[in-house]
């Protein structure tokens, strides 16, 4: 076989590259491996209305966001129960990129109109955003359970058991604070043995301590503090992040649907309206009174 030399000069001008093979027999190599081809038949607007494919299309790249971040954050719950708090926390902070994306996905329905979506709205008969599997497992695995949440899924056996373990599951909080725990720090024991299946949106004032004591740590320079410090940061980001997520939905209904009950039979505008007046992670966001 013969082997083309290599040159030892770095100025030398490359070899031309080989021409691209563009001759496939079925599906090419890139379709098979993102079924490109898939999602491009996944798009079936119902209406004339130019916006609805808009619509459909954005629903789907959050959906698409949704499991990435159900992938992550999932991920992070292990990681955490391993110890592993440097790999917890960069998948931390890759999952808060995801939710930037996310939010900015509003964007693509900023020029739509009222009367533009009333012209399709009846197309989605009694579909609803709070019926999106993946969206519910977001919202469990950052700690806001609501067991009538489960119910939706029930005819889908497969998804249903996805969203109950979720449900049944420590939350990334959960995996957080129990960290804390195996790390020495006085974590309450209702706190260790609550309820994983019950939202708590009140802060727990053993628990503030816990991360006051962790944010004093880091300042007076003490090993390994600021590993936990890092960690409660990344977990304070991802809630901000949430919190601007359920906001953004909020208002984008309210400017596109009004205070009109929701298509899925919800209370629509005050059913999110209650989302956005209830914190993540209740902790972090109190310990900075105290800092």
């Amino acid at each position: 076989m013969d082997i083309p030399a290599v040159s030892d000069d770095p100025l030398a001008t490359p070899a031309a590259p080989a021409a691209p093979t563009l001759e496939y027999a079925g599906r090419t190599p890139y379709v098979s491996y993102t079924d490109a081809d898939v999602l491009a038949g996944l798009i079936h607007p119902q209406t004339a209305e130019p916006l609805e494919v808009t619509f459909i299309v954005a629903t789907q790249i959050m959906e698409l966001h949704f499991q990435l971040l159900i992938h992550e954050w999932r991920r992070c719950v292990d990681r955490l129960a391993a110890g592993d708090v440097t790999e917890a926390r960069a998948g931390l902070r890759r999952s808060a990129v995801v939710q930037d994306s996310l939010i900015s996905s509003w964007q693509l329905l900023e020029p739509m109109s009222v009367v533009q979506y009333n012209r399709f709205r009846r197309s989605l008969g009694k579909a609803s955003g709070f019926q999106s599997f993946a969206y519910r497992q977001v919202e469990f695995l950052l700690g806001a359970k609501n067991a009538h949440m489960l119910h939706p899924h029930v005819g889908m056996p497969e998804i249903h058991a996805a969203v109950q373990q979720s449900f049944e599951s420590p939350s990334v909080y959960d995996a957080a604070v129990e960290l804390l725990a195996r790390r020495g720090l006085p974590v309450p024991a209702s706190v260790l043995n609550r309820d994983h299946g019950v939202e708590h949106d009140s802060p727990d004032p053993g628990l503030v301590e816990c991360w006051r004591l962790v944010y004093t740590a880091t300042a007076d320079g003490e090993a390994g503090a600021t590993e936990l410090s890092g960690l409660a940061d990344e977990l304070t980001a991802v809630a901000e992040r949430h919190s601007t997520w359920r906001f953004v939905h909020y208002t984008a209904v309210r400017r596109i649907l009004g205070a009109k009950p929701g298509t899925g039979g919800s209370a629509g505008l005050a059913w999110l309206k209650r989302a956005v007046d209830t914190p993540i992670f209740a902790e972090l966001w109190q310990v900075r009174d105290v800092l």
